[in-house]
């Protein structure tokens, strides 16, 4: 299974589409006919209650259907798994800027690894906190076409499972020069030190 991109999405798309009018169509089919009763069966059946539809394990037939996209995609769901590395500084950053949902933990989404998934919202975030302003001008250049690069695809990902994206760096400097490279990633300095 592919994790993400527009080809995918299109078709998650499509299939949503697709869902909602066969949702539709299924609804339209189960309306009752008009149907023609003695007056005194219409008042026996009217105090019935309905008895949904039930499988032989106990449950409904078809399960609600949920607005969510992690629950419509699987891979989408957050898998939580300890805080990559060993980098205390870094870990502390993830879980008290955002703040982190889960603090020390990572989230996987569609086998990618992000640092934290905001309390209160649908946002994942890349937390950064390399010593950017003490690198060489060569490093500076390499260090950003390579962390917007990831930060692309890492984009890619939340918002195809209807996440937002937020990169956290610990400085103006780092924070301009993504931005120089990729003008649409949305980046906060956070001030975490290393």
């Amino acid at each position: 299974m592919a994790c993400p991109g527009g080809e995918v999405l299109s078709r998650s798309r499509s299939r949503q589409g697709l869902g909602a009018h066969e949702r539709r169509a299924s609804r339209e089919r189960a309306r009752p006919e008009a149907q023609t009763r003695p007056s005194h069966e219409q008042k026996l059946s009217a105090k019935r209650k309905p008895r949904p539809e039930v499988s032989p394990s106990g449950r409904d037939w078809l399960p609600p259907v949920s607005s969510d996209p992690t629950e419509r995609r699987p891979e989408c769901r957050p898998v939580l798994v300890p805080h990559a590395g060993g980098d205390d500084s870094h870990n502390e950053c993830a879980d008290k800027f955002p703040p982190n949902r889960y603090p020390g933990k990572d989230v996987l989404v569609c086998s990618k690894r992000f640092d934290a998934l905001q309390v209160g919202v649908r946002v994942l975030w890349e937390i950064k906190t390399d010593q950017f302003d003490t690198y060489s001008d060569f490093l500076q250049g390499q260090v950003v076409r390579d962390q917007a690069a990831k930060m692309r695809e890492e984009r890619n990902i939340a918002v195809a499972c209807g996440c937002g994206f937020v990169v956290g760096v610990s400085t103006e400097a780092h924070k301009d020069a993504l931005l120089e490279e990729e003008p649409t990633l949305n980046i906060v300095v956070t001030g975490c030190k290393r």
